[in-house]
Order: C-alpha cells, then structure tokens, then sequence
C-alpha cells in the first residue's frame, strides 16, 4: 500500500510505477491521535483482523468453511480512545481508518490482508487475480469495526437497512440514522457529513454498492467532493486518468453514476 503521511494529510504516494492520485484528504487533528492506537497497537495488526487465528487462516477447516470469502472479521472491542472526542474527530478517524488500505485491490474478501494461495477457490473480480483486498461493503463494515467496535454487515443491501448497528464492542446496540437525501446535487453535498455510509443503486435499482463521504477534509484541485470506497476500474479523476480498482479516493461529481444513482445514506456517528 502506498500513502503519504504527514501531521494532518494522507494522499496518494508519487511513485513513477503506480497511480498518482491528485485527490488527497487533511484532516484537523493530528493523525497520530486520530489513529495512533491502530498504527502501534494490536487493534491494527492485521494477524488480528479475523475471528479465525491466524495460523489457521489458510487451514482446510478454513477453506471448507469460509470457501472464497476466506476468515470472517473479528468484533473489535470498544475503542476506549474515541471517549471524550468531539463528534467531528470520530468522524475524522473513520477516514484515517479507511485511508490505511488505499491501493488494497478489489476481492471478494471478509478482511483486507487475507492473501490466499494461488490454488485457492477464487470469486472472480476484474482485478484479474486473487490477492490481498475486499469489497464495497466489507470494507466500510471493517472500517467501523476496527475504529469503533461497530459490527455491520458485510452484505451491501442488509447494511443499507441497518439502523441497529451491533456495538461499540460486543454486547450493545447503537441507534443509526438513515438520511434522506435531496434530490439536487448542491443540497445533497451539504446534507451529508464526514464518515457517512452512501448507498448506490444499480441498473436494477437494487442496492449495489456503498461508499464512505469524505466530506470537506477531502482536497480536489477542482474541489470535487470526494468519496472513499472500494470499486472497480472503471472511474476517472480529475486529470482523466482511470483511477486502479480497489480502495481509493475517487470524485463525487454531477454527472456521475454515484450521483445519478444514489439511494440514501446511514449515518452511525451522530450527536
């Protein structure tokens, strides 16, 4: 995975061999306390991501139980580091989350840093190849999970109907929101806040996808709102350039297909 860290800002890392991201997102805390129990402690060490140790990740029992998915995410306890944090700060840590695993691929995966061998049974993604990553709603389901201790489904349609999310930790319950969005684009950037779950509709108009709204810390040379998710190769940034599969920042536009398709949001953090 390549970023670039700084006290407040994580972007995409210049690298002559990989995608330049020109979007990037500055946050108005300091990252090492947004996210410094994760960077150094064992909530983000990614042996610990599952239920399943990690001995027994790649195990037949594994493999005859869990098939392509591979291991099922843990429930993380309560992250006593979020009490007594503003609203906005607990917003912010949802994306200090998430931006750890930009340039992870696309795979229908449980967990981001399972990695199968090569014989291992595959459900196929554009990404050509098995490998470390995840998908849409298992993504935003591990970023709760890890940062707060909310266990949401990793099914996209049964996530957008969760307004009981299982959490912080094991044993509660937390009341969230679902948000009735606008039906102009203007309105509806501003009804949304940082960290909140949008959910998109495909040709079908079934629930399909979801991504997280980065909201203002986001940073687009042509101040496009930016939204954070995993997806497939098949979106341009701003210097039309086709942004990778996989978990990265990408715009919101007016005319874009998360716009024109956009269901409603869940909102977890809220006051």
């Amino acid at each position: 995975m390549a970023v670039l860290l700084g006290a407040t800002t994580i972007g995409a890392a210049a690298s002559p061999d990989a995608y330049q991201s020109p979007y990037s997102v500055k946050f108005s805390y300091p990252l090492g306390e947004l996210i410094g129990d994760i960077q150094h402690g064992a909530r983000g060490e990614p042996r610990e991501e599952s239920s399943v140790p990690f001995a027994e990740w790649y195990s037949r029992h594994t493999r005859h139980h869990f098939g392509a998915w591979g291991p099922p995410s843990r429930h993380f306890h309560a992250a006593s580091e979020v009490v007594g944090h503003p609203i906005d700060w607990q917003r912010e840590r949802v994306i200090a989350v998430a931006l750890q695993f930009q340039g992870y691929g696309y795979q229908h995966h449980h967990i981001p840093d399972w990695d199968p061998p090569p014989d291992w049974p595959w459900k196929e993604t554009k990404a050509g190849h098995n490998g470390k990553g995840i998908d849409c709603s298992n993504f935003t389901s591990f970023v709760y999970n890890r940062g707060f201790g909310f266990k949401l489904s990793g099914a996209v349609k049964r996530q957008s109907e969760e307004l009981e999310v299982s959490g912080p930790g094991v044993g509660r319950v937390t009341q969230a929101k679902r948000i009735e969005l606008p039906k102009a684009y203007a309105e509806l950037v501003q009804a949304l806040q940082t960290g909140d779950l949008l959910f998109i509709r495909n040709v079908h108009g079934e629930i399909s996808h979801v991504v997280l709204w980065v909201g203002s810390i986001g940073k687009a040379l042509d101040g496009a709102p930016l939204i954070l998710d995993s997806h497939g190769a098949d979106v341009r940034d701003s210097q039309g350039s086709t942004i990778p599969d996989g978990v990265h920042l990408r715009p919101f536009l007016e005319n874009s297909w998360y716009f024109h398709s956009v269901s409603h949001a869940i909102r977890i953090l809220h006051e």
